[in-house]
């Protein structure tokens, strides 16, 4: 593998000096490779106690099979509460019943592992921001000064969250939520720099009933519009662990009051007013709704092959210890990656990161020279 990767970065050298741009900072080009099977948008390099493996075990993992990467950690530091748990030290948030709180310092250890690279390396990362309080209205402010302390490293902020099961009642302090104008002032100055977005927010509450509408939709789908000029990826089609697919009451028609989970989806997707949000289907819990069955499979290669722009692959992978956890994800795709057209399959695994990220990096950077003190 260390021979593979060897070969990858002299390659990546030899085609910077020759004048290809496509996978380098500021282009806009999208590369149309068979040399690597994805681009991951949404991985995780540290866990809920700030651990993880390093930037150099991931590339090594991602060896030639991917060819770029987001990196981030996760904001949130699971407490460890002596009088809850003891001398059990949680790793997970649903170890304790102790709270989490956010843990700014992600995005300066981000930032160092990203710097430890050679030039060659960087240019399969994308980093994110993600060390910041979504209902603090200094929000802003920290995206602000991250990118400003570390100049020409980050692409973008997420994987953030503001209603995700189990975790949103567990942050200390103040409640996040879609209306809280901190929110706003967040999605706002990502617009201004051009920032990508990749955001959690479940679609609906946990154990929903059937034909019921989704709790959270309608002003999530506010929220979106508020921003059109923001690229925001919504991480895993709106679904978690125990928020399931929308499902339609078997007793009544799908109407607006009684929807499915791809009705809702393929509404978004041809309103023009949300022509800047993107979805990924990274997580295996997405994955298992997805090959669950064959009729799931075939709507989502439906609707995927009818719209291949705007949607992206991406593991959700947290600090994998090996190369079997880390393409686990992956391989549950296979049969949807058999099915959809090659085109679709292109775009969704590779095309569509690329010209989102790339897009990304060149208006940042941009951002950052003039804002530079």
């Amino acid at each position: 593998m260390k021979n593979n990767i060897g070969l990858y970065n002299l390659l990546t050298v030899l085609l910077v000096i020759g004048g290809y741009t496509g996978n380098a900072q500021g282009s806009n080009k999208n590369t149309t490779s068979t040399t690597y099977d994805f681009n991951d948008s949404h991985f995780h390099l540290t866990n809920y106690i700030q651990e993880g493996i390093t930037v150099q075990d991931y590339l090594k993992i991602m060896g030639n099979r991917v060819g770029r990467s987001t990196l981030f950690g996760i904001p949130l530091q699971q407490m460890w509460s002596y009088q809850n748990s003891g001398d059990y030290a949680p790793s997970y948030y649903l170890q304790s019943d102790a709270p989490l709180y956010y843990y700014s310092f992600t995005d300066a250890y981000i930032a160092s592992a990203y710097n430890s690279l050679s030039a060659a390396d960087k240019q399969r990362f994308d980093p994110m921001i993600t060390g910041f309080n979504p209902a603090d209205m200094y929000a802003k402010a920290h995206i602000k000064r991250v990118l400003l302390t570390f100049p020409g490293v980050f692409s973008g902020i997420g994987e953030f969250s503001i209603h995700k099961e189990f975790v949103s009642s567990k942050v200390a302090g103040e409640v996040a939520s879609l209306t809280n104008p901190a929110i706003d002032s967040v999605l706002e100055f990502a617009g201004e720099v051009g920032l990508a977005v990749i955001f959690h927010n479940d679609m609906d509450m946990p154990f929903a009933k059937a034909g019921a509408e989704p709790v959270y939709l309608e002003q999530m789908k506010a929220l979106l519009k508020r921003h059109p000029k923001t690229t925001i990826i919504w991480a895993h089609v709106g679904l978690g662990r125990i928020v399931h697919p929308v499902q339609q009451s078997a007793s009544e028609p799908v109407n607006e009051h009684n929807p499915n989970q791809l009705k809702i989806v393929e509404d978004m997707l041809t309103d023009p007013a949300l022509k800047h949000v993107y979805f990924d289907i990274s997580w295996d819990e997405v994955a298992k709704y997805v090959v669950g069955s064959a009729q799931a499979l075939q709507n989502t290669i439906t609707i995927i092959n009818r719209y291949p722009d705007r949607f992206l692959f991406g593991t959700d992978v947290v600090a994998p210890k090996n190369p079997e956890m880390y393409y686990a994800v992956y391989n549950m795709y296979a049969p949807l990656w058999k099915a959809l057209t090659p085109e679709a399959s292109e775009k969704v695994r590779k095309g569509n990161y690329e010209r989102i990220f790339n897009e990304a990096r060149q208006k940042v950077r941009s951002w950052e020279k003039k804002n530079r003190m």
